[in-house]
C-alpha cells in the first residue's frame, strides 16, 4: 500500500505482523533460524519471538522489501520446515 500525500511524498514501508511454523524449533537451533533470516534488511529482528513449546517464530517484517515465501524459503534452506515448506522442495538434503 502507497499512500502519497502532497509535500511528504509515498510511504516507503508496510510492516505487517508475520508467524511462522517450525515443527522442529528447539531452543538449541533457534540460532540457525536467526542466522538465515540475517541476511534480510526488511525483518525487524527486535520483533523476533520464539515459542518453542508452540513451535513457532512471531516476527514483523517489511512487505515493501521481502515476500512471506522468502523467510518461508530462507528457514528451509538452512534445514528446517517453515510453513510447511521443507528442506527438501528447496534441494536440502
Amino acid at each position: 500500500i502507497a499512500l502519497c500525500t502532497a509535500g511528504t511524498g509515498c510511504r516507503r514501508t508496510d510492516v505487517r505482523d508475520f508467524e511462522v511454523s517450525i515443527p522442529a524449533l528447539t531452543t538449541e537451533n533457534e540460532a540457525i533460524v536467526r542466522q538465515s533470516l540475517a541476511r534480510f534488511g526488511g525483518i525487524d529482528k527486535a520483533s523476533m519471538k520464539f515459542d518453542h513449546k508452540a513451535k513457532k517464530l512471531a516476527l514483523k517484517y517489511d512487505s515493501m522489501q521481502l515476500a512471506k515465501k522468502n523467510i518461508e524459503l530462507a528457514i528451509a534452506k538452512a534445514g528446517l520446515e517453515a510453513n510447511g515448506v521443507t528442506p527438501a522442495s528447496v534441494g536440502v538434503r
